[in-house]
């Protein structure tokens, strides 16, 4: 461990808190934060009885509200990465430097702590919502009858327009937040992405314990008629926007199926994975200025394509995209920046992760195809990008974590992470509805399809030193499941365009038409407490004519 962790003591009976700490926190105290430790006791009689013969000072009552899903070694709770409970969540109860362990509880105020296993709201919430109390995503919004840009959460059928909550004192139960409250009349998220997940999660538990049934703020918004009249929004009556301003973009290819489906189009079964595929995140830096949110028609491009590929000697022509293309993704917004030089290490960058969005990754395919070599996508990939309106935190699904495809590949040290739960086990659905308005579930899969997990990515991002910045959007690369019926593109569907896919109706695609809508969903969790992006959506719209 490093100088600033919780290292043996000298007499190997547990652990001690080593002086390195004390330039950052002296000794902690209760309302002090330790970023290091991993471990902590399960009840006393159990810890005493387990420590075979080592001599055990715990004297520590009983965690409460120990979630179910952990892992025990012989001696300690093993906090692991799935339930996500690690030191950034919880402040230290006391500790001194002759006890093996020290204690924590949860970070946010016990008032504010929502147990969501039986907590219910106040407010009707269909079990069937993506937005449920369990979830409490983050937009941007306005209305008819005001166009201004501001924060909102979604929550059942309604946003909650924070804008309007914090004018009217509503998070006057968190002097934490009070302070910060200014950052919910931003026209994006930026500024309060910026503040970093222990914010972001106290922001998120507050606003669960407003719309928590047996609330101690009722007073806030659920007795008050005037302030949700105004500040609590039938969804159907907003509008949303792109949830932040994206400084840059940058899109992995860590969809193992996919990386092989098309492989094997291109260069067979034998070959159909690069070299480097299995060791490190392959990725390309995309274009920022043309990701839309949710709903924004995309235009059907024009580019150079080869209308005969056999022939010789190889002339493009200037033409339509005809081979028009999905690339399912999800998408993830960096909230915590690195200094440039400074790599970050994997197993921290979690705490960059702000939170994540649905994405479709337009694909102009026979574009894609003459111009790709040797540097990769340009102008194939530029023409759009689509992502959900609602970044959903990234503590909301902490306890979606699912071991991911396992990489046999010797990892070199800075990808390597100590744990399997490492990607998000997201269920994912893509309806094609035609100009007609047949529709058509074309996909099903799931994001544990993916064989580098986001930590992973930000690591490789930045082994070089790259800076990533709090406007950041990183894609995952195409998701798609082993199996006929979970492609992530039309391309592999339909083998290249040879195979066209039956729809409702009657119809058949090979690639996408003018007319066509793409709709994606992605969720988590169990009814009553799922965790969803809604959807993302876009209808192609007929190129513009050019001469």
């Amino acid at each position: 461990m490093k100088s600033c962790r919780y290292n043996s003591n000298s007499s190997g009976t547990g652990r001690r808190l080593d002086s390195a700490l004390t330039p950052a926190f002296g000794s902690p105290q209760r309302s002090q934060l330790c970023p290091s430790l991993d471990l902590i006791p399960r009840d006393p009689s159990t810890c005493r009885s387990a420590c075979s013969g080592i001599e055990c000072t715990c004297q520590q009552p009983a965690m409460v509200n120990l979630p179910e899903r952990n892992q025990l070694c012989s001696r300690h709770v093993l906090l692991t990465w799935h339930t996500r409970l690690r030191l950034s969540s919880y402040r230290v109860l006391f500790a001194k430097t002759y006890i093996p362990w020290i204690v924590y509880r949860r970070y946010l105020p016990a008032q504010h702590t929502v147990n969501m296993t039986s907590q219910t709201s106040w407010l009707t919430i269909s079990p069937a919502s993506h937005f449920s109390l369990a979830n409490i995503p983050f937009g941007i919004i306005s209305t008819e009858s005001d166009s201004t840009h501001r924060p909102a959460i979604a929550i059942g059928d309604y946003a909650l327009d924070l804008a309007a909550f914090a004018a009217a004192d509503g998070f006057s139960g968190s002097a934490t937040i009070k302070k910060q409250a200014h950052v919910f009349s931003s026209p994006t998220l930026n500024t309060f992405a910026a503040l970093g997940r222990p914010f972001h999660r106290e922001v998120r538990a507050y606003i669960q314990s407003i719309f928590a049934e047996d609330t101690q703020h009722a007073a806030l918004l659920k007795d008050n008629a005037s302030l949700r009249e105004s500040a609590l929004l039938p969804l159907s009556s907003v509008q949303t926007h792109l949830p932040l301003s994206i400084g840059d973009y940058t899109d992995f290819y860590a969809g193992k199926h996919h990386a092989y489906n098309v492989g094997v189009l291109f260069r067979g079964p034998a070959n159909a994975f690069q070299p480097n595929y299995t060791h490190l995140p392959v990725a390309y830096h995309g274009r920022a200025s043309s990701v839309v949110v949710s709903g924004t028609p995309i235009r059907r491009p024009w580019g150079q394509i080869l209308l005969d590929p056999k022939a010789e000697p190889k002339i493009p022509a200037l033409e339509q995209c005809r081979k028009l293309d999905l690339e399912l993704e999800l998408g993830m917004f960096i909230c915590r920046e690195n200094t440039l030089g400074e790599p970050v290490p994997v197993g921290k960058a979690e705490e960059h992760v702000f939170g994540y969005v649905l994405m479709n990754d337009w694909s102009a395919r026979d574009v894609q195809a003459w111009e790709y070599v040797p540097l990769g996508p340009f102008t194939a990939k530029n023409l759009g990008t689509s992502i959900s309106a609602w970044v959903l935190l990234a503590d909301a699904l902490d306890g979606s974590k699912v071991q991911g495809i396992k990489n046999d590949t010797d990892l070199l040290p800075y990808l390597r992470e100590g744990r399997e739960d490492n990607v998000l086990g997201i269920d994912l659905e893509v309806d094609l509805i035609t100009s007609t308005g047949n529709k058509t579930t074309i996909s099903k899969t799931n994001s544990r399809n993916l064989l580098w997990s986001w930590p992973q990515m930000i690591a490789h991002h930045t082994i070089t030193g790259c800076n990533l910045r709090t406007d950041d959007l990183l894609g995952s690369g195409t998701i798609s499941g082993p199996d006929s019926g979970t492609e992530g593109s039309i391309l592999e569907q339909t083998q290249g365009g040879k195979v066209a896919i039956r729809l409702e109706g009657g119809e058949e695609r090979k690639f996408l038409e003018d007319g066509d809508t793409l709709v994606i969903r992605g969720w988590a969790g169990k009814e009553g407490a799922l965790v969803g992006f809604g959807e993302v959506s876009g209808k192609i719209e007929a190129a513009l004519p050019l001469f």
